[in-house]
């Protein structure tokens, strides 16, 4: 009888023992565990996701990590009290899984905020909006302001990159061939426009700014008041923005807080400027909440 009640007692303690280790355990990584901001607050430092793609996010020649949604988060981290970025460069396609995966704390890749990403990933509001423009001679001698009236304008002509996007956007806009020149690159884009075989160059805003800096030229301006073309029944304007993990959003209100006081102060602007990025870019007051659902 004493060797049952032993036996009893030991498989007892042994039990014991057990639950005690196990909610430990559970405790430790969960009831202690930092939150992604505690972590990255306490080392000093994030590791972001990235895609090597200019404007957004590259190493450049000395293999610092750069780009317009690079230099925005460095500034926000800083003012959150972050001091150091480390890059994982990951091909686009692979950065949600890669953050679903803690392959990184946040993607800085100038990601546009879209309805099928919100439900993967918890965007940051956005940096900056992206969408075509157009440029033409200096003071607009055509009145373009939108691919329609290049459209309602037959012998209007405009020159588009080889394989830009905008291509499809001017043939689903109704602009017969005649009238759009394919351009190899910027230096030609700049001297077809001087040289008056095209009336006007649509790209994107970025790559326009580029254009217009290497033109140097008072002989070209940027179309201000451009209407961004309108696809198959949806905008083509497009808003890019950090991301976060679902689940991270202390990490991302914190980001948002300080992002916010960036627009308003201005210095978002003087930030995202140097990559191509001008006051046209700037995303205004729309909310990640409302691209979410569009």
């Amino acid at each position: 009888m004493k060797k049952l009640f032993s036996i009893l007692g030991l498989l007892m303690l042994l039990v014991l023992n057990a639950c005690q280790g196990t909610n430990s355990v559970s405790k430790e990584t969960n009831g202690s565990s930092q939150s992604t901001l505690e972590k990255v607050k306490s080392k000093g430092v994030v590791t972001i996701g990235f895609a090597n793609e200019k404007p957004y996010a590259y190493q450049d020649s000395n293999g610092k990590i750069t780009g317009e949604a690079v230099e925005v988060a460095r500034v926000v981290l800083k003012n959150l009290g972050i001091k150091e970025v480390k890059g994982v460069l990951t091909e686009f396609g692979s950065l949600i899984p890669g953050l679903k995966a803690n392959r990184f704390d946040m993607i800085t890749a100038g990601m546009f905020i879209k309805p099928d990403r919100c439900e993967q990933v918890s965007f940051a509001n956005p940096e900056y909006t992206l969408g075509a423009a157009l440029g033409v001679k200096a003071n607009n001698p055509l009145g373009l302001t939108s691919y329609e009236d290049i459209k309602s304008n037959p012998d209007a002509k405009v020159g588009v990159m080889a394989g830009a996007i905008e291509h499809d956007y001017l043939k689903k806009s109704g602009i017969s061939d005649k009238q759009i020149t394919i351009i190899p690159d910027i230096p030609s884009a700049v001297q077809a426009l001087l040289a008056d075989r095209v009336d006007a160059i649509t790209m994107t805003g970025p790559s326009l700014e580029a254009m217009l800096d290497s033109a140097g030229s008072k002989d070209i301006d940027r179309v201000d008041d451009f209407k961004q073309p309108v696809i198959d029944g949806k905008p083509t304007q497009g808003y890019g923005a950090s991301a976060f993990r679902l689940e991270d959003t202390e990490f991302r209100d914190a980001f948002n807080s300080e992002l916010k006081k960036l627009k308003d102060s201005g210095e978002l602007l003087k930030i995202i400027s140097p990559f191509g990025f001008s006051e046209n870019e700037l995303p205004g007051d729309i909310q990640t909440e409302q691209l979410c659902k569009s």
